[in-house]
C-alpha cells in the first residue's frame, strides 16, 4: 500500500488514531474493506434504515431525515454498531430549503454572498454545524467552489457564493473553518470546477473549459486555498477538465472529455500531486449521468475507485455494485493496495472526527432539543436574512409598495419549486401581503387578469438550484396558463414588480419589467424579510454577487 502520512494534514491524526485506523483495516475482511468504501442514500423509516444497514455495513449514509425527531435520535444512538466501524453520517448542508427539517432555516450561499460579511457566513455556518452534530451529522458535502459564471446553469444555481473569486474564497474558507471547528468534516466540489458549463452532471458529463492558466487563477487558487485551509474532503464530479488531460497528452481524444470521477489524471495527478490534497476523495453521486454517459456500470463502478476516489457516492443497488468491485478485483483491475489505500483514508477521517474514540458524546433527544431552532439561533438567522434582499432595478419608482397606492394586488407565481418535492410548495409572501392590508389575488384559470382590476401585479417566483432540469427561465405560459396570457405585458398599464426568491437571473427574460428584487432563497424568515423591504420597513442592503443583467445593458433600463 501506498503510504499516506496521517500524521499530516488534514487529518492531523495523533499515534493512538493511526493505531487504530491500521489496527481496524488490517482487522476487515475482504468483503467488510470493500463496504467501507459506500456512502449510501438512507432515506427509509429509522428502524427499516437500521435493518438495511446491518445488512450491508457500509462506510457511512447520507441521511434524508424525517419528521421525527425523536426516532431519528434513536437511530443515530444504534449506527455504529451495525458495522466493523463508525459511521460517518453526511448531508449537503446548504442552507434554505435543503435545512434540516427540525432545524433553523438559514439563508443559502448566494444569499450570503449578497450580505458578503464573513462574520455572518461564521455565524451562519457555526449553527449549521452545531445543530448537525446535534443529531449525528459529521459529515456534509459542502462547500460549494463553483464559479457562477453560466448563468444559465440550474445545477450551480443558488448553491454557490457566486461569480466572484474573491468572494467565494472568503466565505467558503469561513464556512470550513465553522464547520471542522465544530466537528463537521467540509467537502469542497465540484472537482475540477463548475460553472463555466451550463448543463447538469445529473444528466450529462459537463466540461471546465477553461485554460490551465484561467484555471489556476479562478478553480485552482480556490481549491489550493481550501487545501491549505485543511478540508477534509474533495468531491471529484461528473466533470471533464479536457486542458489539463491534453497538455499530459495531446492525442488524448475521447480521454480528454473523461469525467474527473473516472480520471485517474485528475485525482492523482493534479489533485493529490500537483496540489498536494491529501485527505478523503469522495464521488459525486453514481446514479447520475454524468457519470453513466461513460460506460456500463459494470466498467464505470470499479473505475470510480481505481481512479482515485475513496468514497462511492450512492448505490441504487448496493449489493450489486459491490460484487462489481468483488470482480474488479478477482480480475486485477482493482488492486488490493489501492482498496487498502482508500479504506485507510475512510478510517483516517473518522479518526479525524473522533468517532473512534469511546468517550465521545453521542446525540441524545434532550441536547438535540436544546440546540434545533434555538432562540438564539433563530435570532441570527432572521437577522442574517433582513440583509439579503437585493434591489437590482425600480427605474418607475414604484417601491415601497403600500396599500394605500397598491391595494388591489395581483400576484403570478411559481411557488416554491424544489428537486425532490411532488409538486410546488405554497409561498407564504401573498398572505404576508394581506396581512400588511392588501387585497391580494393570486392568479388561477378562473380569475380575471384585467389590469384595470388591480392596483399592482407582482411576480413571485421561487426556484432555487435544480436537478435534472437543464434549465431555469421564466415560464411565462405556465404562470398565466395560456399562449396569450404569456404574450400579455402589465408594466405599462399597472404597476409590476418582480422578485425572484431563488434563481438571480430572471431579467434575461423579463428586461423590461421596471422593478425587480433578488433574494436567493424562499424559506420564511426570507420571505418575511422581502416583505419588509417591499414596504420600506426595511432597506435593500444585499449586494447582487453574480450580475443579475446577465451581461446585457437590455435590462438595465
Amino acid at each position: 500500500m501506498a503510504a499516506i502520512d496521517l500524521s499530516a494534514a488534514p487529518f492531523n491524526l495523533d499515534e493512538t488514531a493511526i493505531a487504530w485506523v491500521n489496527q481496524t483495516r488490517d482487522a476487515l475482511s475482504a468483503r467488510d474493506k470493500l463496504a467501507q468504501l459506500f456512502v449510501l442514500l438512507s432515506r427509509a423509516a429509522p428502524n427499516e434504515a437500521l435493518d438495511e444497514l446491518r445488512s450491508f455495513k457500509p462506510g457511512g449514509i447520507t441521511r434524508i431525515y424525517s419528521g421525527d425527531l425523536a426516532a431519528e435520535i434513536e437511530l443515530m444512538g444504534q449506527i455504529d454498531q451495525v458495522g466493523p466501524a463508525p459511521m460517518l453520517v453526511s448531508a449537503d448542508l446548504e442552507g434554505s430549503r435543503m435545512s434540516l427539517p427540525f432545524g433553523t432555516e438559514v439563508p443559502n450561499p448566494l444569499g450570503l454572498a449578497a450580505i458578503d460579511d464573513v462574520e455572518t457566513t461564521t455565524a451562519i455556518a457555526t449553527i449549521m454545524a452545531e445543530e448537525a452534530r446535534a443529531v449525528g451529522l459529521n459529515w456534509s458535502f459542502t462547500p460549494v467552489i463553483d464559479i457562477n459564471k453560466a448563468w444559465r446553469s440550474a445545477i450551480v444555481g443558488t448553491r454557490s457564493y457566486g461569480s466572484d473569486v474573491d468572494t467565494i474564497e472568503l466565505h467558503a474558507l469561513a464556512q470550513i473553518a465553522a464547520f471542522q471547528k465544530n466537528g463537521v468534516a467540509a467537502t469542497v466540489k465540484h472537482w475540477p470546477g463548475e460553472g463555466f458549463d451550463d448543463r447538469d452532471q445529473h444528466l450529462v458529463t459537463t466540461v471546465n473549459p477553461l485554460t490551465l492558466s484561467e484555471w489556476e487563477a479562478s478553480f485552482g487558487r480556490l481549491y489550493r486555498s481550501a487545501i491549505k485551509a485543511g478540508v477534509l474532503s474533495v468531491m471529484s464530479a461528473h466533470i471533464a477538465f479536457p486542458a489539463f488531460v491534453s497538455e499530459l497528452d495531446p492525442e488524448a481524444g475521447a480521454e480528454a472529455f473523461r469525467p474527473a470521477s473516472l480520471s485517474r489524471v485528475l485525482n492523482q495527478t493534479l489533485l493529490r500531486e500537483r496540489l498536494g490534497f491529501n485527505g478523503l476523495i469522495v464521488s459525486d453521486a453514481t446514479p447520475m449521468a454524468g457519470l453513466g454517459d461513460w460506460g456500463p456500470r459494470d466498467q464505470t463502478l470499479p473505475e470510480v475507485v481505481i481512479s482515485g476516489c475513496d468514497i462511492i457516492l450512492f448505490s441504487d443497488d448496493p449489493n450489486a455494485d459491490l460484487m462489481r468491485l468483488v470482480k474488479a478485483v478477482a480480475d486485477g483491475r482493482l488492486s488490493q493496495e489501492r482498496v487498502d489505500e482508500a479504506v485507510t483514508r475512510v478510517l483516517a477521517l473518522k479518526a479525524a472526527l473522533g468517532l473512534h474514540r469511546e468517550d465521545r458524546a453521542q446525540p441524545n433527544l434532550d441536547g438535540a432539543r436544546g440546540v434545533l431552532a434555538s432562540p438564539e439561533n433563530l435570532r441570527v438567522a432572521r437577522e442574517a436574512a433582513a440583509r439579503v434582499p437585493t434591489l437590482v432595478k425600480d427605474t418607475a419608482g414604484n417601491l415601497p409598495l403600500s396599500p394605500a397606492r397598491h391595494k388591489r394586488v395581483l400576484v403570478f407565481s411559481t411557488g416554491a419549486v424544489q428537486p425532490f418535492a411532488p409538486k410546488p410548495l405554497p409561498l407564504s409572501l401573498p398572505e404576508k401581503l394581506r396581512q400588511a392590508g392588501f387585497e391580494v389575488t393570486e392568479f388561477s384559470s378562473d380569475v380575471s387578469a384585467d389590469a384595470r382590476d388591480y392596483d399592482l401585479v407582482l411576480y413571485l417566483l421561487a426556484e432555487e438550484t435544480l436537478l435534472t432540469r437543464s434549465r431555469i427561465f421564466l415560464d411565462w405560459k405556465g404562470l398565466t396558463g395560456s399562449v396569450f396570457g404569456a404574450m400579455h405585458r402589465y408594466w405599462h398599464e399597472v404597476p409590476t414588480v418582480m422578485v425572484s426568491l431563488g434563481y438571480p437571473y430572471y431579467l434575461y427574460d423579463a428586461p423590461r419589467v421596471a422593478t425587480y428584487v433578488n433574494a436567493y432563497g424562499s424559506n420564511e424568515d426570507m420571505q418575511s424579510a422581502v416583505l419588509a423591504a417591499l414596504l420600506g420597513r426595511a432597506e435593500f442592503v444585499g449586494k447582487s454577487p453574480v450580475d443579475a443583467f446577465c451581461g446585457s445593458d437590455q435590462a438595465r433600463y
